[in-house]
């Protein structure tokens, strides 16, 4: 599996076009995102930030996942290695529900592994695409190993939930959309779980000059330990968002995204990812899932630097949040919302 390149996301761009959704995108209230303190030597006019909310959520299955899903599924059929026996996929849920769909689309088979921790709605979902859901073990890496028997047996074609090339390509056409809309855009923020989205996006935005933030819960921080350790390694997984941000270990070509220049590494706790859930709700009627939530937690949560670890200097320093500078125009990704609304509080409730 070679490296992803710009040109790989292009391609999946003109494969996919007229059959995912485009991104929409709404401007957050003006002031509503504090900006940085601002250097006393700049002397340019104090502007506010402009800061977008690209509603992914409203993708085909609820999440950004139906690009990489399709895109994987249409280069297959052209190549025509699509088997009989259909097409596999260990998944904590949206990754399962957009090779569900897209299989269905496609007129071929999917048998879908999740662990038994995955939320219900997502598992009636899947059943309603047409799958044949198969629970196993509580966490992503126990369904993957089983996925992987199942696909030696059946010779299945075995899909991923995040580490493949064309899956990640397809997360990257996000990023062409957003682009498009957001002339000037300065910083894309982003969460990330195994990596597919954000290793998509950051290519794309770093061909076209655009900085990523990559934002992970503190207790899911696969990306942000292999930077830190400078290579792969597994992490314990244990937050509110881990349904859909609980990978062990990020891809190899997260980290080579995240090893390029304008990538910030964020790491929030699960109390700011409630809160901005919550607010999203509150201020917007709109019911994200925890891991969608994360990506604007890194706006929303108080300044608290983590001491640097020895990183290289370009990116030595996490932090708990992103405050954007004097005029930045940035994108926050809201990139799934298959989730169970039930426990959002009504305006006012929050404690």
């Amino acid at each position: 599996m070679h490296q992803l390149t710009y040109g790989d996301i292009k391609t999946a761009a003109d494969r996919i076009d007229g059959h995912v959704r485009p991104v929409t995108i709404t401007p957050v209230d003006a002031g509503a995102i504090r900006t940085a303190h601002r250097d006393p030597l700049d002397d340019r006019p104090e502007q506010p930030c402009e800061v977008y909310l690209a509603l992914e959520f409203t993708q085909h299955t609820g999440s950004f996942k139906a690009r990489g899903a399709q895109n994987f599924l249409m280069a297959h059929r052209e190549a025509g290695t699509l088997p009989d026996a259909g097409v596999t996929i260990a998944s904590g849920g949206n990754a399962g529900l957009a090779c569900a769909w897209a299989a269905q689309q496609q007129g071929v088979r999917a048998t879908v592994f999740l662990p038994r921790t995955a939320p219900r709605v997502k598992v009636a979902r899947l059943r309603g695409y047409g799958a044949d859901v198969r629970l196993v073990g509580d966490e992503y890496a126990e369904a993957a190993a089983a996925c992987d028997e199942f696909a030696a047996a059946t010779g299945a074609l075995a899909s991923h939930a995040y580490d493949h090339t064309l899956i990640a390509a397809g997360a990257g056409t996000l990023l062409e959309e957003i682009h498009r809309q957001i002339p000037g855009l300065d910083t894309v923020v982003v969460a990330v779980g195994g990596g597919g989205l954000f290793a998509g996006v950051a290519t794309a935005a770093q061909h076209h000059g655009i900085r990523t933030v990559a934002v992970e819960p503190e207790n899911c921080r696969a990306l942000n330990a292999a930077i830190e350790n400078g290579a792969l390694v597994d992490v314990p997984v244990g937050s509110v968002a881990a349904d859909s941000l609980g990978a062990r270990r990020t891809s190899a070509m997260a980290l080579h995204a995240a090893r390029q220049d304008g990538v910030s590494s964020v790491l929030v706790p699960d109390t700011e990812i409630i809160r901005a859930r919550q607010t999203l709700w509150d201020h917007r009627k709109i019911a994200v899932e925890h891991g969608a939530a994360t990506a604007l937690a890194a706006l929303l949560a108080p300044p608290a630097h983590v001491p640097d670890r020895g990183l290289p200097a370009a990116r030595s320093a996490t932090f708990r949040n992103y405050q954007p500078a004097n005029g930045e125009r940035v994108a926050v990704v809201l990139c799934g919302a298959n989730t169970d609304p039930s426990d959002l509080a009504p305006a006012g409730d929050l404690g």
